[in-house]
């Protein structure tokens, strides 16, 4: 059919849904992606933007809801845009994450690869760990405001109450919102470039309950307004083990700069993962789940046990050598690579406080060193990857081919390039056992995989 065709009010029944998170229907075979919808919802829906392949539309009218569709528990779930399931139940939430893997493998990979139940998280709420919040002010009143952008928009929505985060965390902020106006800290204003405080960086721990407030300045200078706003956070709240300033007055999309100063207390927060404890830092890459990312951990430690005992392990894109140091006591020896040299700093305090023999950490690029590993002629029967949600260039996929002489398991946070990556693998000749899912965010698009992957 023809783009002008299309009705701007139609009714439509939900097939399925995106890898966006978004309700798939087709209105004479045209495709048209509806936000806050669930597959078998009959809906009335206005299209709000209309592309040459597809249309978007909001929903305004629920005709026949499906049988999976659930009330939010969040009143702000439909103008915040970090919870884009909560109206579907949970079971249902997993059921359609499965299906968002398996859809990406069989249109990337262009493989059938088992896909197995999604592992749902131990908590569905007050589950993320680590939270960070844009920050502006009102124009007339200055008021700081602290939340979430709506969906598709840089519109900041003042959140007071956060179901998926600590409550304390809610505590922090709505201290921050106060306290900052009174010490004459400025909130940002994202146009003009102007107003002291971006962002606000909360990371808690799941052990301990205490947590690092990291304030991120529109600045290159620690003044005194930011001092005493410090100040104040760190001897008027409980819990607070440091409170930092983050340096970054760039006009970027980046939350963190590259300069950070802990002002008051310490820079990290310990977690336990895997019966050992770990030091969290600012810049550190630590899961924001701790319980979920406790499963995926024993879960690789234990088939490590079962099908490659005692191996030499490489660890690439490594944080504070997360899996590298959870994995020791099941591993002959165990080399890692970060290229965050903070990182690299905490795991060997980590590392030498635990007093671990057979784990080496490095700092640098992990193609790089990846590169010049395979250069020389070394083997590992078993290198673990997690890299970012870009996933791995042909290079490092090369590279981590010929280091690995029995398996591969890629952690991906990100299903469409682990699709990719994993259909370069294929084509080397690599087997992809299966992958097993790990719900991370619950109510939210996103699924953590495990893939497992062999070279023999």
């Amino acid at each position: 059919m023809q783009v002008t065709d299309l009705p701007e009010i139609l009714t439509v029944k939900i097939e399925k849904l995106s890898n966006l998170g978004l309700g798939i229907a087709k209105f004479n075979g045209f495709v048209i992606f509806v936000e806050n919808s669930c597959p078998g919802d009959l809906l009335k829906v206005k299209l709000t933007k209309i592309n040459k392949n597809f249309a978007t539309a909001s929903v305004l009218e629920i005709l026949e809801p499906s049988p999976h569709r659930v009330e939010p528990f969040c009143k702000m779930q439909k103008v915040c845009g970090s919870c884009q399931l909560q109206h579907i139940d949970y079971k249902a939430q997993l059921e359609y994450k499965k299906q968002i893997v398996e859809d990406a493998m069989r249109s990337i990979c262009g493989a059938d690869i088992e896909v197995k139940e999604v592992i749902p998280s131990p908590k569905i709420t007050n589950y993320r760990y680590k939270i960070q919040y844009p920050i502006s002010e009102t124009k007339e009143s200055k008021r700081i405001l602290a939340g979430y952008y709506k969906p598709s928009s840089h519109e900041l929505i003042n959140i007071k109450y956060c179901p998926i985060q600590p409550e304390y965390c809610d505590e922090i902020i709505e201290f921050i919102r106060v306290e900052a106006k009174n010490c004459g800290v400025s909130g940002y204003d994202e146009k003009a470039h102007r107003g002291l405080l971006r962002h606000v960086v909360i990371r808690m721990s799941a052990q301990t309950n205490k947590c690092i407030v990291v304030l991120v300045a529109n600045t290159e200078v620690l003044n005194e307004q930011l001092k005493n706003l410090a100040k104040h956070i760190y001897s008027e709240l409980e819990n607070i083990e440091g409170v930092c300033v983050n340096f970054n007055s760039k006009k970027t999309n980046l939350i963190l700069g590259k300069e950070t100063v802990c002002v008051e207390g310490k820079d990290y927060v310990e977690e336990a993962l895997c019966d050992r404890i770990f030091k969290v830092g600012v810049n550190t890459f630590f899961q924001v789940n701790p319980a979920t990312a406790d499963n995926i951990f024993r879960f690789i430690k234990n088939y490590i046990v079962e099908n490659v005992p005692n191996p030499s392990v490489l660890d690439a894109y490594a944080g504070i050598s997360t899996f590298g140091i959870c994995l020791c006591d099941v591993a002959s020896s165990v080399v890692t690579i970060e290229e965050v040299p903070a990182s690299v700093e905490l795991a060997k305090e980590i590392i030498k406080e635990n007093n671990i023999k057979n784990v080496e950490p490095n700092c640098g690029d992990a193609g790089k060193f990846l590169k010049d590993l395979a250069k020389e002629g070394l083997k590992f029967d078993i290198s673990v990857i997690d890299p970012p949600r870009k996933g791995c260039s042909e290079e490092s996929l090369d590279s981590v081919y010929k280091l690995t002489g029995k398996k591969i398991i890629y952690v991906s946070c990100n299903p469409a390039t682990l699709a990719r990556d994993l259909k370069y693998l294929r084509e080397k000749g690599a087997k992809v056992e299966y992958i097993q899912p790990f719900d991370m965010f619950p109510h939210t698009y996103h699924i953590e995989n495990v893939a497992i992957i062999d070279l023999q």
